[in-house]
Order: C-alpha cells, then structure tokens, then sequence
C-alpha cells in the first residue's frame, strides 16, 4: 500500500519516497505526494529524480490494493527498486486541480440538486445535475463568487461506514458512491457551506478559488443539466 501524503495536506510539493516496484513504465514508491485519477480528478503529473536522473510522470492511477502507480513518459529511465528518489509535482497543474474541485463543491451548494457526473481540468470543468429548471448563468456566477469571497475554512476528517450509513444525506452523488472497504470514508467540509464525501485536493480556503464563471449550460436529457465553470485568473 502506498502512503497516500496528499490526503493529510495537499500543499506538498515533493517527497522523499522509496521505489517498491517498477513494470515498463510504471513505478510504485512506499509513498507519494501524486494524487491519482478518481472522483473527476485528474491524475497528478511531474517528475521522480534520483542519482542525477529524471523521469517524466505523465499521469497517475490507483493499482491494486492501495498502490498507487506513476505513469511516466516513453522512454523515460526507470529508478531501480529500493533507490531512494524525490517525486516532484507539476505544482502550477495541481493548484489549479484543488482550486477547480473545491469550486466544483461551491457550485454544488448553489444548486442543490442530485449530481450525476462531473469532471475536472486544469481549464474547465462541469458538473451534470438531475434537473430540469432553466440555469441563470449570471446569477449562479454571483452566487459561487460570493462562497469564494466570503472565504470559508476548508478541512477535512474522517468517519466510519458506519457513521455514514446512518447519516446517508451527505452522499449527493447518484452515479458514484464513495469507496468503502477500509472501514472509512473521508469528508471535506467547507465551513458553513458544505459537508460530503470527498477524496480530492482542495484548498484551505475558498477565497483560494479566486474569479469564477458559469460560462456554459447543457441540457443532457429531460432531467439533466450540465454547467461549466471556468476560472477567470
């Protein structure tokens, strides 16, 4: 299992860690700071080093019983097993990710329907509501910038299965339910604003998020509504 660095604080930008397995272009470490593809997120990119050497890691993905694999480019070297590397994030990409999901939560707030998809980028992402009211952009704009400024504390903790099953109004998404099968789930609260279910990157802070802007509304059935949300800095 890989210890997951990025769950207790997403500001880190680089660790030490140990290779524990390579295969073609993958490489495994005892720990990391690369958060991997899940929940609309994108998987973290960057670079392991060592010895002189550098890698290009080009994504990042869940293996098999909690390991966590780093994708690296073709032709990239491999770290022997058991070399001591540094893994080193794509930090401007990152930053972006945990400003872009902690806005995705704002904007769930505002519109308090069930979600049934979303996805994350560095540039756009969108969230799929089951819906059919028509979306004002510019007052659902007004509102998500108002949760940004008003700049509530952003944390997270950890509950039970159990402690979730009794409480199954924090779940809000309909296509995907959160992992179970470690006997906890995390949350992410946003002060005042929300609390649910999230493995994610955020921020400590909405006032992080900065500009924002519902640029686009879809309608993607009779009970689906799709809005983008853009940053503006």
């Amino acid at each position: 299992m890989t210890e997951t660095l990025f769950r207790d604080d997403a500001y880190l930008r680089d660790c030490k860690a140990v290779v524990t397995a390579t295969s073609d272009n993958t490489v495994e470490l005892d720990k990391t700071v690369f958060y991997p593809l899940g929940g609309g997120q994108p998987g973290d990119t960057g670079r392991i080093e060592w010895n002189g050497l550098s890698a290009k890691v080009i994504d990042t993905r869940h293996g098999e019983q909690g390991v966590i694999r780093h994708l690296l480019a073709d032709g990239s070297p491999l770290p022997p097993v058991g070399s001591e590397v540094t893994a080193i994030l794509d930090w401007e990409q990152r930053y972006r990710h945990m400003r872009m999901h902690t806005a995705m939560h704002l904007l769930g707030t505002v519109l308090k329907y069930g979600v049934t998809g979303g996805n994350i980028t560095a540039q756009r992402s969108r969230l799929d509501f089951d819906m059919q009211d028509a979306i004002d952009k510019e007052a659902v704009t007004a509102a998500v910038q108002k949760l940004v400024d008003d700049n509530h504390p952003v944390s997270s903790h950890w509950i039970t299965d159990e402690e979730l099953d009794a409480q199954p109004d924090l779940v809000r998404t309909m296509s995907v339910q959160p992992p179970r099968g470690v006997g906890k789930i995390r949350l992410l609260e946003i002060s005042g604003v929300d609390l649910q279910p999230c493995g994610g990157t955020h921020l400590q802070s909405t006032g992080e998020v900065g500009r924002v802007s519902i640029d686009k509304v879809e309608k993607k059935g009779k009970h689906n509504r799709r809005v983008y949300l853009s940053l503006q800095d």
